[in-house]
């Protein structure tokens, strides 16, 4: 009787050195100016050609197309997407979105499609390009997608609206997903393109990256700018991890944050982490985190292993947008007026948080 392998979690030597980069860069390039952006409703200048120094963009692409060409791993995106969720969840997405465009070219693009789009992100400046997926429906289903795509001599005519697009207002590249004759299909669009126009969205969150909702009115489209291998659940599925991943080092921020507070602050002559409703609070949000983690680096495994992950990627979305939410609601309360007041992060990263259940194809790990 074969022995069964022992189930192990732990990281390769290379993804812990990444971790120590990730977090540092966090703590140092994120978190730092998360107010100041949120509370300007834009990304800091600066801040995107930063960023480059995690290589997010150059690693993936192949040597001979100008990047790193280090190996794609589902798991190692999904732990820098936890690290950096850790800042700011906000600021995260802007860092990571043309590492998702790169992602989806490389898995769906043939050999053609990587040549004519990689190299331009494969720079030493920050090139912005994004996935725009999302629709302006409170019932939105990726796969019943109102943005339609129809062919039209040598190439497809593009018309529809895409919202929370991120980097909308500035991607000089955007793979847009369209129904084509009632099949989603994915289409890279040129910026400069006729017809394309977009206009800056505030929302209740994320309010330091440039959301933005993408209108597409007769766009002309090269029939070598569809993706011919596009699967649209592989998109969403990898996306998801990556959102769930960024909710997981946002919860993250937000238990360090209130444990030393919870000990230091008194009421009736004693630390309210003496009381049992505090404490069952913290350890509550402990274990649900615990579990959120679990769950996202579990899907994130399979995905690398080349195993089915659609249902653990669908269960760690959901898990990390429900629990997600009841931990920053948490935080918050633990804090009393003063989780209220927007002298402390806690606001801010519950506001994030609630984008987490609504997000879709803007994180493809």
């Amino acid at each position: 009787m074969s022995q069964a392998l022992p189930f192990d979690l732990s990281l390769t030597e290379e993804q812990r050195i990444t971790r120590e980069s990730m977090r540092r860069f966090a703590e140092q390039q994120l978190r730092s100016i998360a107010r100041q952006a949120d509370e300007a409703a834009a990304t800091p200048e600066g801040f995107l050609e930063r960023t480059m120094e995690l290589g997010l963009a150059l690693l993936p692409i192949p040597e001979a197309l100008g990047g790193a060409g280090i190996e794609r791993s589902p798991m190692s995106n999904a732990l820098n997407a936890e690290d950096l969720g850790g800042g700011d969840i906000s600021l995260a997405l802007a860092a990571l979105a043309p590492q998702a465009f790169i992602n989806a070219v490389l898995d769906f693009g043939d050999a053609a499609q990587q040549e004519a789009f990689l190299p331009r992100l494969a720079q030493e400046h920050f090139v912005p390009a994004t996935i725009a997926l999302m629709e302006g429906r409170a019932t939105f289903e990726p796969s019943e997608l109102n943005t339609t795509a129809r062919a039209d001599g040598d190439g497809y005519r593009l018309n529809g609206e895409k919202r929370l697009v991120i980097l909308g207002n500035s991607a000089e590249l955007m793979l847009v997903v369209a129904a084509l004759e009632g099949v989603p299909a994915a289409f890279v669009v040129e910026r400069d393109s006729p017809g394309v126009s977009s206009q800056a969205q505030e929302y209740m969150g994320l309010r330091a990256v440039d959301t933005a909702t993408v209108t597409f009115s007769d766009v002309q489209v090269p029939a070598a700018n569809r993706l011919v291998n596009f699967d649209l659940q592989r998109l969403v599925d990898l996306s998801r991890i990556g959102i769930a991943a960024l909710a997981v080092g946002c919860c993250q921020a937000v238990v360090d944050y209130c444990i030393p507070y919870v000990k230091e602050r008194k009421a009736f002559g004693e630390p309210i982490a003496w009381r049992q409703s505090v404490a069952f609070m913290m350890a509550d949000m402990a274990i649900e985190l615990e579990g959120m983690r679990l769950l996202v680096w579990r899907a994130a495994s399979r995905a690398e292993q080349g195993l089915p992950f659609h249902r653990e990627a669908y269960l760690a979305r959901v898990a990390c947008a429900e629990r997600a939410m009841q931990i920053g609601t948490n935080g918050v309360q633990l804090f009393g007026g003063a989780g209220f007041i927007r002298d402390y992060p806690l606001e801010m990263w519950y506001r994030n948080l609630r984008a987490i259940g609504v997000l879709e194809g803007a994180a493809m790990v």
